[in-house]
């Protein structure tokens, strides 16, 4: 369990880094979605990561010595805002644990569950799916949408766009500065060596970095979130320095967002619902 006062500080670094104004909703003293991200970190000593820079013990931790984590997805459902000025708590748990055989070899999968209190109630119940494939087997396999490239009305200029739309560069500076507002310290997001030992060509653009993109897609068509689930996959990983387009679409009472790459390929989508 970890508890704090939820300050302005770190969402104000966020929307830095998102190269944006602070949203309305943290000048009213209210968090926006996902921004809960950078706050109630687990702040774990050093002696406590192995050499890929993650825990090795406590929640969630691998299945074995040099297992490698891979980030798949999740689901966050609000229940109400956080709000900036009063404390709040989060409690973590392994909520189930799978382990599956697919064409690249054993893998274990994880679903972490985080809940945030505040004032006595349930804010926030935040599911985080995550995969660990044993050290030395190859990148598994997955999930790809191809499409045309192009931007979709995205703004030429800046990190924004309009119609529920939006650009966002990422480089070597945005990875390091989201894995510290984050506490991440994996280090496939911003030592390129070592994400190359791992197998990947480039450094990693963080999973959490582009389901927060889709949610800001979704936010900023003014869609309320309080009472209904954001659910978000990552369908193929990210490398590198590149520009991520980011559409959001409202389907009646279902809206759903996506994460195009530099080349148009589906990254990551998002739906939410109830």
């Amino acid at each position: 369990m970890a508890a704090e006062l939820i300050t302005p500080q770190p969402a104000e670094a966020l929307a830095g880094l998102l190269d944006i104004d602070v949203p309305q909703s943290l000048s009213e003293g209210i968090l926006p979605p996902l921004w809960h991200w950078v706050y109630l970190l687990d702040r774990r000593r050093q002696s406590d990561l192995g050499d890929d820079g993650h825990p090795t013990h406590g929640v969630p931790a691998p299945p074995g010595p040099g297992w490698l984590r891979m980030f798949a997805g999740g689901r966050v459902t609000a229940y109400r805002g956080i709000r900036i000025g009063e404390p709040a708590t989060r409690t973590t748990e392994v909520a189930g644990t799978a382990e599956k055989v697919g064409r690249s070899g054993p893998l274990t999968f994880v679903t972490v569950r985080t809940r945030i209190d505040q004032a006595g109630a349930s804010a926030v119940v935040d599911e985080q799916d995550i995969v660990y494939r044993p050290p030395g087997s190859r990148l598994p396999a997955r999930t790809t949408v191809d499409r045309d490239g192009g931007n979709d009305g995205i703004d030429g200029g800046g990190n924004g766009g309009g119609d529920g739309a939006l650009g966002f560069d990422v480089d070597p500076t945005v990875l390091f500065r989201f894995s510290a507002l984050t506490y991440n310290a994996h280090r496939i997001h911003y030592d390129r060596a070592y994400a190359v030992a791992e197998g990947y060509p480039d450094l990693v653009v963080h999973g959490p970095l582009q389901a927060l993109l889709m949610s800001e897609a979704i936010r900023r068509r003014g869609v309320d979130v309080l009472g209904r689930q954001f659910s978000y996959r990552l369908l193929a990983p990210v490398f590198g320095r590149q520009r991520l387009t980011v559409t959001a679409a409202i389907d009646g009472s279902v809206a759903h967002a996506e994460v195009r790459d530099a080349g148009g390929r589906i990254t990551a989508t998002s739906v939410l619902a109830g």
